[in-house]
Order: C-alpha cells, then structure tokens, then sequence
C-alpha cells in the first residue's frame, strides 16, 4: 500500500499510516521529491506516528528524502516518532542527522511556518530583491572614490 501524499498551503505531508514495505518507501521518496519540484513545496513534513518499528532501510530512507528536498529548496520534518522506536534507533546506532523532528503534526507545521517566515525576511532584503538598497545606518561610513581622468 503506497503513502498518501497531501498538500497543505506551500507544504506537502506524508502520512505512514501502516508499516511500509521497502517498495513503498521508496515509491514515497519518488513521490515526495517529484511533488516538491511540481508544487514547488517549502517544505514536507513526514509522520511516522503509526510505526512501532523502524528498520536501518526506513531510517536511511527518510533521511535520503530529507537531503534531496533540501537541495530542491525545502525543509523537511519528521514526526510523530514513538519513545520506542527512538529507543531502538539510539541502541542501533541509526540516527536521522540533519534531519529536523518534532514531537507532532502541529509542531512540525509551525517549525515550517517559521522557516518559511525567516526565509521570506532574508529574501526581502536581498540584494536581487530589493529594489532599492537597504537603509544606511548613522555609523555606517561611506567610502568610495572617484574615477581617474585619464587626461590627467
């Protein structure tokens, strides 16, 4: 049975609702990564609540889905892992480094939603997107010089 894939605002959550196989977890990394590119998605937010169990194959997975969305432009959150599971990935030696997690659907929304706040204030002032340069501040020296003559 393969993973739904919703599409919530400028974020696309996946739901594990049963343990997958390996056929649909990757079926769920092709899927997440080519909707990120259509939907051109913020960000994904991938619970993972119903698993009881994660495998060295599960977890290496989510965190290859985690990478490639991060080089399409969007942040992904993992959710919903269970103290058991957190347990056994601990005493495993399975890590998801670099991946952000959040306790619940609700925390990793409003982690994306301040991701996405910080990003929009950077790209305000941006260079490129600023038409008109940033303020000068009172201390802030100007230094420039005039261009030679070449008659001179």
């Amino acid at each position: 049975m393969g993973v739904p894939i919703l599409k919530q605002g400028h974020y696309l959550i996946a739901t594990i609702q049963t343990a997958p196989t390996d056929a649909d977890l990757q079926g769920l990394r092709n899927g997440l990564v080519a909707q990120v590119g259509r939907y051109r998605a913020r960000g994904m937010i991938i619970d993972i609540m119903a698993l009881d169990v994660m495998d060295s194959f599960a977890v290496r997975t989510l965190r290859d889905i985690a990478q490639m969305a991060r080089l399409c432009g969007a942040d992904t959150v993992i959710v919903g892992i269970q103290p058991e599971v957190a347990l056994s990935m601990v005493e495993l030696g399975l890590t998801l480094e670099g991946v952000h997690t959040a306790l619940d659907l609700e925390e990793g929304l409003a982690f994306l939603d301040e991701r996405t706040r910080r990003w929009q204030l950077q790209a305000e002032y941006s260079p490129r997107s600023c038409p008109t340069p940033p303020p000068i501040l009172r201390n802030e020296r100007r230094r420039f010089s005039l261009p030679k003559r070449l008659d001179q």
